[in-house]
């Protein structure tokens, strides 16, 4: 299965895959997080994990692959990367890096001033997740950008379910509403995450969105809170992920 996490930018995106990657590789499950944010410097942090390449540096770089793209597609051929199929096993050792049981790989990042866009990036991310083929016990957990530019991209297109994390914030609210949108067109499973939440802001937010779509209502908890800005591995463990993740073995055993 694999599933893409998405939200406001400061909504808690990072922190909801990292713990939800965590608690699944607790219940026997092999996963992969996968940073397909190319802006946010501090996934691997939140995980514990070492710097690597990533799957665009062992590519060649942006530049190589911007020219391999260009060469092949005015003539109608899609670059091999594009077309073939891989499995979790199939992506270069190289940019791969493993904590406590967790491999985690990052798509590509900005590096230097005025190399240009993203783009680059999009596709090859659409590209590898349209392409990878996990195995019934392989998870993967895509952290994507903050915002809604992937679903311009067709980053969705290679996922199996959609999970959006909302925070107090009315932008949140309205950013939700219209990943709602998005998600109904691209023919993708939609559920919500609330996230840093008090029982009076839960009142708030059921006014605007559908609570069955709602897998968990996480509190605002110092813990994660101090780790996160002093850059330290998260070591929370809450019942309301748990709660994710039993949805999630659920759904991965009824697709069996």
């Amino acid at each position: 299965m694999k599933l893409l996490v998405c939200g406001k930018g400061g909504s808690g995106k990072s922190t909801v895959a990292v713990l939800l990657v965590k608690s699944l590789k607790n219940r026997g499950l092999r996963v992969l997080l996968v940073d397909a944010d190319e802006s946010n410097v501090g996934l691997g942090r939140l995980l514990g994990s070492s710097d690597t390449s990533s799957l665009l540096d062992s590519l060649g770089g942006k530049k190589d692959l911007q020219q391999k793209m260009m060469k092949a597609f005015p003539m109608g051929k899609p670059l091999e990367l594009f077309s073939k199929r891989w499995s979790v096993a199939d992506i270069p050792r190289g940019c791969l890096s493993q904590t406590d049981g967790v491999q985690i790989m990052a798509i590509g990042k900005i590096q230097h001033f005025g190399e240009g866009c993203a783009c680059p990036m999009g596709a090859l991310a659409k590209a590898f997740l349209c392409n990878l083929d996990p195995a019934f016990d392989e998870v993967v957990v895509i952290d994507a950008e903050a915002g809604i530019e992937h679903f311009g991209r067709g980053l969705e297109t290679g996922c199996d379910m959609i999970l959006a994390i909302v925070d107090p914030t009315h932008e949140s609210i309205l950013l939700a509403q219209k990943i709602g949108e998005l998600a109904k067109t691209a023919g993708k499973d939609l559920y919500f995450i609330w996230n840093k939440v008090s029982p009076e802001v839960e009142k708030v937010l059921s006014r605007y969105m559908n609570e069955d779509r709602v897998l968990a209502r996480i509190p605002q908890d110092l813990t994660i809170f101090v780790e996160s800005l002093e850059g330290r591995p998260l070591t929370a463990g809450l019942f309301q992920i748990e709660q994710i993740s039993d949805f999630i073995i659920q759904t991965i055993e009824h697709a069996r």
